[in-house]
Parts: structure tokens; sequence; C-alpha cells
């Protein structure tokens, strides 16, 4: 594999300003960023469209609009603006007009601009959002996935109030396994379908008339492509009896056009998933994997005939999660994005099986968590969000070997308080000589030769990666004066199926030997002051926080965020209870001494150390039950704690910008509370 080589654009070198006496990142600054959300590369290659996103202060509110770039980096502009919400460009196959999703008078529609003109019609009329656009062949349709509501389960027919009278709101009732989302609340009853609606505008059709649902879920939205010939839709879909229980056994299936009839063409136990069909419109590329209810099972790139037949794996030798096939316009093979050691590939796999990779640091947002998108045009030019520990995400495009920077919407603010610099370190495990891959965030002006505090800031998922990839509370921490250490434990995807399954059915465990280890090697470095030890995570990251505090009191305080603290609990109250079908070896009523031997609860007796305990009121991955129960144990322990309850938040505490710079300032205030000097 080889890499393309970056072209230093003037961004580039601007960001490159070593860190001196400028003032350092504030947790207000939240604010100020504009990051690359999602690309959308014209189909000659001339042009790239992307979401630029916004925080806006005054409002505390998070935007979106869409701005335009030529392949050059020349002609950067707006094509949409205010406080809006746009999102999803997609271009037409001649690459005349943009379709994407705006906020229409409250309701999201789809908008179609005519790119010459700058003339924009909004195409539909909807009371449901709809998803997953994408332009028919010949340009003159647009099929998207929308919810059809459906009566709520009636259970008896009630009286109605009397005139004039004021009865309390009634019950609401619910049917579904899966009742309730993080970040979309408590669900409307019905289901997703698939749609077609002219591209000039018109009544929407409702194509199918599912029994489950046919256009994705929350967890998993709809991935639709057309067939050559206009007359299929190929898209993914769960035919179980129970999909919210079965909810990886997913299958390829064909969706006729003009009356809605299914035909299934994967048969497998597993996910069928992101179907693409080949530009002659004989063979479909798809991921997935044959279902053995691990914790972790690497996702694989698939290959086969259009009715479904001689189904074949290539790249069985690339041990990563590969996602988002996209096929070369010639057809000689299919692109992925893939994660390899904290770091995000474009790569073009070929019929042979091998991997080409073509772009890298694919990157987006303000964390170090893996995330990003990529577009690729006829010519083969290919543009993503692009972003590194120092250089915030941004728009790259890459073509022939070679990558050009087409955006520096972050330069000044780079320029004007550079970020801490971050190093890569790698250190061995005292458990087994496990080699863990990880990253320390330096405070601007860093000494060597003194001794700084440490946080050790932990990854949720559990299956996720950290990367070399820019990161907004890590930097704020860092101009506080911290050396920040992250790093990928046992458990963390980009290393492979062996290493990501190292805690199937045994976490948290060992996790604490990695990240332990990675502080020792900070100190034996002779830059990290051992006296002024501090944690925190999310989600996985606070499961192991609170894992850690309770085996070790080497830290000075602790912040563990929206936390899994009792395993029985959360399989009951979680909106994925779906995962302890992997995560655990039977049910919670079945296995209850594996939960409860698992549970941070069970092991509280154990800590000294002073621990922030926060939770948004809306999160519904790791329910604010999760976190009370730990705040109730320290305090009934006598542990010096204090519960925060952070409201309108789903799970990371993240939708309101003030709400993530509270976080940022609260975890480094209470580490300072504990400063040992």
């Amino acid at each position: 594999m080889h890499h393309a080589p970056i072209r230093l654009t003037a961004f580039l070198l601007l960001c490159a300003v070593t860190a001196q006496a400028a003032p350092g990142l504030a947790a207000r600054d939240v604010f100020r960023f504009e990051t690359v959300a999602d690309t959308a590369i014209s189909p000659d290659g001339q042009t790239v469209v992307y979401v630029r996103a916004t925080a806006d202060i005054d409002t505390d509110t998070r935007y979106s609009s869409l701005w335009v770039v030529d392949a050059s980096g020349n002609q950067h502009r707006a094509l949409t603006g205010g406080r809006r919400h746009d999102a999803a460009p997609r271009w037409s196959p001649d690459g005349s007009r943009l379709a994407f999703v705006a906020d229409v008078d409250g309701h999201t529609q789809i908008v179609v601009r005519t790119m010459s003109s700058g003339e924009t019609a909004t195409i539909t009329h909807l009371s449901q959002a709809p998803s997953s656009l994408t332009w028919s062949p010949d340009g003159k349709s647009i099929a998207f996935a929308s919810l059809v509501p459906e009566a709520p389960p009636n259970i008896a027919d009630l009286p109605a109030p009397p005139e004039g009278a004021k009865w309390a709101s009634p019950a609401k009732t619910y049917d579904r396994l899966v009742y309730r989302f993080d970040g979309h609340g408590y669900l409307t009853p019905g289901h997703t379908e698939l749609f077609v609606v002219a591209s000039t505008g018109g009544a929407a059709r409702q194509v199918t008339h599912c029994t489950t649902d046919c256009g994705g879920t929350p967890l998993k939205p709809a991935h639709i492509d057309w067939t050559p010939d206009g007359r299929f839709l190929i898209t993914s879909l769960n035919r179980n009896p129970d999909p919210d229980l079965e909810y990886e056994d997913t299958d390829v299936v064909e969706v006729a056009i003009n009356d809605g009839t299914i035909r299934q063409l994967t048969h497998r136990a597993g996910p069928d998933e992101e179907a693409v069909v080949s530009p002659d419109g004989t063979e479909i590329a798809y991921t997935g994997f044959d279902d053995r209810h691990q914790g972790y099972q690497v996702r694989h790139l698939y290959l086969m005939k259009r009715d479904g037949s001689g189904s074949r794996l290539l790249a069985a030798d690339l041990d990563r999660d590969v996602a988002h096939p996209e096929w070369a316009a010639d057809g000689r093979g299919i692109y992925v994005q893939y994660d390899d050691h904290g770091n995000t590939h474009v790569a073009l796999i070929t019929r042979d099986g091998k991997a080409h990779d073509l772009a890298t640091h694919v990157a987006t947002g303000l964390t170090s968590y893996s995330a990003g998108t990529y577009s690729v045009a006829r010519n083969g030019a290919i543009a993503y969000t692009y972003g590194t520990s120092t250089v915030p995400s941004e728009l790259a495009l890459t073509q022939h070997d070679s990558t050009r920077i087409l955006t520096a919407n972050n330069a000044e603010l780079m320029r004007e308080k550079p970020p801490g610099a971050v190093e890569e370190l790698t250190w061995t495990s005292p458990k087994d000589g496990l080699a863990i891959q990880g990253w320390v965030v330096k405070p601007p002006g860093f000494d060597p030769s003194h001794r700084y505090p440490v946080i050790l800031e932990i990854h949720g998922g559990p299956f996720a990666n950290y990367g070399d990839r820019y990161d907004y509370s890590k930097q704020v921490w860092a101009t506080k004066g911290y050396l920040v250490l992250y790093a990928n434990p046992r458990g963390s995807t980009s290393y492979g199926e062996h290493f990501g399954n190292l805690i199937h059915h045994a976490y948290p465990g060992d996790d604490f030997d990695d990240l332990n280890a990675g502080i020792d090697l900070l100190i034996k470095k002779g830059y990290a002051d051992p006296q002024n030890l501090y944690v925190t995570g999310g989600s996985g990251g606070g499961v192991l926080t609170a894992w850690m505090i309770e085996h070790t009191d080497r830290f000075a305080a602790a912040a563990v965020l929206y936390p899994v603290i009792n395993w029985y609990s959360f399989g009951l109250t979680t909106d994925i209870p779906f995962t302890t079908r992997y995560w655990f070896p039977d049910s919670p009523w079945h296995a209850t001494d594996h939960y409860m031997d698992r549970s941070l609860s069970t092991r509280v007796d154990a800590i000294k150390t002073p621990s922030l305990v926060m939770t948004g009121e809306e999160d519904y991955r790791t329910p604010i039950s999760e976190a009370e129960q730990f705040y109730t144990a320290l305090k009934m322990r006598h542990i010096d704690s204090v519960l925060v309850r952070v409201p309108g938040e789903p799970h990371g505490i993240e939708r309101f910008p003030s709400h993530q710079m509270m976080t940022a300032e609260y975890i480094s205030g209470w580490f300072e509370k504990y400063r040992r000097h």
C-alpha cells in the first residue's frame, strides 16, 4: 500500500506555527470552529460541495450550510447561509443540479438547486424527515427513506373529556423492543419506507409497504442504490420477526420501482449492508460478516452477481472494518474507507482483492474519535474531510498521488491559538506484552524539564478508536497546563479482529493494565508529575474510569462521564438492549453472576478517589440511572463526589455548544480542586 503525498498549502504552513507565547485555546472557543461535515464531489471532478458546521454563540445552536469550492481550491463561496440546517448534498448524474435536505417551514424537506442559475426548489412537502437521498441514473427521480407513522397500540377505548374540560395528557403506548433512541427521544410508532419523487417536484410516491423498517432505523440508516436501468432500488432489510432483537441480521434486497416487490439477494446470518451496484449493472458490492455473536467482528467487503449468486470475499487479508463502498467509474474496483492504527484511510480494492491506499487522515469534528466522509468523481478524484491532531477538520482532494487541502476555515484560529504538540507513543502492557498505541497532547510551550500534571482520557465504545485527530477538550486541558494522555487499549478497533476481541465477555478487565502502563511511561520520561494524575472518560470510557479508580488510588481525582455501572440494569434500560447478545454469554436473568461480576457497582468499596459524575438527562444509551447509582454509592461510602445532570443532553453531552464547553471546564475545574502542590 502507498499513501498519496500531501502538498503543503498556505493553510498547512500557517498551522505549522510553533507554540510560543500566544494564548492557548479556551473552552469558549468551541463557538469559533467551523468543521467540514460531509463532502460531495461533482461527477466531472471539477467542483466540491461540502457541509460547513458551525456553533452559534447567540442561540447556543449548531447550524450547517453548504459551501462550494473548485478542485483547484479557487472560487470558495457559500451556496446557502444563515441559521440553517442544510445537509446531505448529492449531485445529479449529469452534475447540473444538487439535491440536499433543509429546514423548510419547520419541516425537513428535499431541495434541488440548479447550479448554473442558483435557483432552488423545494420538491417535497413531508411531515416526516427524508433521509438517504439517491438520484436515479437518468436524473428524473430521487429515492429516499422516511417514516410512515402508525397508530400506537390501543389497549382500551376511553371516553372523551366533557366539552371545556382539561384532562391530563393521555398515556403513550409502545410495543417495540426499541421504543426510544438516543438523540431521537421516544420514537413515533411506525415504519420507515422507501419513496421516490420527481426531481422537478410533485407528490412523493411510497414504493414499499413493509411490516418492518424498509428504510432503515435510527441505528442503521438506509443505504439506497439504483440499478443502472432505473427499474430497481438496492438496499438492505431486516426481515426477522423481531428485528429489534436480531439487529445484525440484515440482507441485501432489490425493490421493484413499479410495484414495490421485494426480492432477497443474500441469505446468511449476519449483516449484509451498504450495497452498491456496478456501473454495468452486473455485480453488487456490499459489506458485512458471518455473525458469530462476538463482541467485535470485522466488517469485510463482498462481491456478488446481480442476482445474488457467486458471493465472494474481497481483500480477505485486510483485517480491518471497511465501510462506505463506492464503485470506480470504470468498474475496476471499489473504493472503501477503513481505520488502521488510529488513522482513517480511503483505499481502492481491486477485483483481485488488493487494497491500494489513496488518501489518509480522513477525519471530521472536534474529537479524537474516528469519523469522516469521502466522495469520488468519475475521473478518480477523491474529496474528503481531512484532519490531524493539530489541524481541525478541513476539505481535501486527492488525485494522481497528490493531495491538496482546499479550505482553511480554522487557519486564523490556529494561528492565534496554536495547538499543543501531540506525540505518538507505544508501550507494552504488563498483562501480556501486548503492544499499545497512544498519544500525549503537550501544553503549548512545553518544557521537557518540567513535571506536568497528567489527565488520562479514555475512549468509549468500547469498540472504537482514538487517533491523530484534533480534539477540542484535550487542547483546552493542555492549555491549562496538563499533559493529556489518550490511547487505544485492547478492544479498540483499527488493529484487527483478534485485538478487538481481547475484551470479548471480559470488559472491563485487562484494559486497566494497558492504560496504567501508559501513565508509567510518561512518568519514566520525566515530564509527568506522579503526584498529580487524573483520569476521565465518557460512556465506555466512563466504565473504564470507574474501573481504574476501583483498582488503584494513584489518581488524585476522577471525572466519570455517562458510564455503565450496573450491566444488568443497563441491559434492560439502554436503547441498544440487543448488545447483550454480543457482550455477554446470555441474558441478564440467565447469566446474572456474569453481569454482576463485571459491574462497577460491586467494587465501589475499593474506591478512595474523589469523583465527579456527569450525565445528560436525555441519555438513553447509558441512561441517567447508571450515573445516579454510582453517585449514590460513592456518597454512601463518604467519598467526596458531585453529581452533574445536564438538561436536554443525550449521550455525549454535545448537543449544545455551551454544554460541551461546560464539560471541559467542569472536568478540569474538578481536577484543580484536588491539585497536589
